[in-house]
């Protein structure tokens, strides 16, 4: 962190800051007389609008729920993000160069610049692939979509779309909207030839990955045609704007449903996102090619409000030994929340979008209800590998799965599964454990 912003900057950028500009790209706002707009509330629902804007005043206010603030507080309340954070995305929005003080600087002028030109290629590639999605080279794309149960406005609403076979579509496109060579270079949209750059996304259905703000950083990739060589996901390369050990899947769509339901449900995969939200399971995102880690779970911290008060992450793993690893290996992160953890494994092996195919929109919420703690997963699942009905495999599975209890950091959880553990052993005295 460079330190503080300095105050008069804090000023500046309010002063300089639309706040109706601002507030229209989440609320739809109609006049309410002289200076004055209202739309409905975005901090709770309600039927009739109570939310107020008063531009000139540099003011926001709910009737109904009594939020009110800023520009700046608006802004920290829709994104969930700190305050410096909020000043340093307006800030970006106005191209005004923050000072701290400490003496050091925010991002220059220019890099604001560089990173709003990388934003605006990515929201045009974004559109462009929508549009191609209904043409008719996308009919296999089209055709995967409706195979799984999503149909065109599914796909709209989460933004799917379709890279067109060849090298030079989106080359051409974005060129023709003024982006240059080094430009696009840095939007991990295009690979890099002898002969040039070209794209680096072809012949595949698209997914829009989004920040928390709702800006396209990235995308992901899902491979149609048998020619294709690539993998069968193809995502964007590390860039300034897309860090995939930062991303969520989704959380631009479940962000308000996770911080007003207390949840948060982490799946694999961008149709398995797709397909909890339509079974109106609202509050699922994926990780996108990496595991859930220590950035991601700022993130969620963040939403969920975790400070000891309740709220959960539920992982959703297939009942195989590979999603058994990968559950197991959430153990680990589970310390660093407060939030309760637990895990919701489907021992058929489907993932929520099958389950949604094969079982309808109530197999994805019974998943989620059949959820474990994860703790106790981690034990029965290490317990698993050893033949409990004999001494040899009791005292086997007291030794591989002590560990696993040990590991756990809160003093009174870890007694709560040490007597677990003695129960499912058969051991009377819980003090051997």
């Amino acid at each position: 962190m460079a330190g503080l912003i300095k105050r008069e900057d804090i000023d500046e950028v309010r002063t300089r800051t639309d706040l109706k500009e601002v507030v229209d790209a989440y609320v739809t706002l109609k006049s309410a007389g002289i200076g004055s707009f209202k739309g409905l509330c975005p901090f709770h629902d309600e039927r009739s609008p109570s939310f107020h804007v008063r531009p000139q005043m540099g003011y926001f206010h709910c009737f109904g729920c009594q939020e009110s603030g800023d520009v700046i507080s608006f802004i920290q309340k829709m994104d969930h993000i700190s305050f410096s954070e909020a000043v340093e995305k307006l800030a970006g929005r106005i191209g005004y160069e923050l000072h701290y003080e400490d003496g050091g600087t925010g991002p220059r002028r220019e890099e604001v610049g560089r990173r709003q030109r990388l934003l605006d290629a990515h929201k045009i590639a974004g559109e462009f692939f929508r549009e191609q999605l209904l043409t008719p080279p996308a009919a296999t794309g089209r055709a995967f979509l409706q195979e799984r149960g999503f149909d065109r406005s599914a796909a709209e609403h989460f933004g799917v779309g379709f890279a067109p076979q060849g090298w030079d579509a989106l080359l051409k496109h974005l060129s023709g909207k003024g982006f240059t060579q080094e430009e696009l270079k840095l939007t991990g949209m295009f690979s890099e030839g002898q002969r040039g750059i070209y794209d680096r996304f072809r012949g595949r259905l698209m997914w829009p990955i989004r920040d928390i703000a709702g800006d396209t950083v990235g995308f992901g990739a899902r491979k149609l045609f048998e020619d294709d060589q690539g993998p069968k996901y193809l995502n964007t390369p590390e860039t300034t704007l897309y860090k995939k050990s930062q991303v969520l899947y989704g959380i631009d769509l479940a962000k308000r449903n996770i911080a007003s339901k207390r949840q948060l449900v982490v799946v694999e995969g961008y149709t398995d996102v797709m397909a909890c939200h339509l079974a109106g399971v609202d509050t699922a995102v994926a990780t996108c090619g990496t595991a859930f880690g220590a950035e991601h779970i700022k993130v969620a911290r963040r939403l969920l409000s975790d400070d000891g008060t309740g709220g959960e992450v539920v992982f959703t793993f297939d009942g195989d030994a590979a999603g058994q690893k990968a559950a197991l290996k959430a153990f680990d992160e589970d310390q660093r929340f407060t939030a309760q953890t637990y895990v919701a494994v489907e021992p058929t092996g489907a993932d929520p979008c099958e389950l949604r195919q094969r079982r309808g929109d109530e197999a994805v919420h019974s998943l989620i209800r059949s959820r474990r703690p994860l703790f106790e997963f981690a034990i029965r699942s290490t317990l698993a590998k050893f033949d409990l009905s004999t001494v040899e495999g009791r005292v086997s599975g007291l030794r591989a799965s002590a560990p696993v209890v040990a590991a756990i950091r809160d003093g009174s959880t870890r007694m709560g599964y040490s007597q677990e553990l003695a129960g499912w052993l058969g051991i009377a005295d819980p003090n051997e454990v």
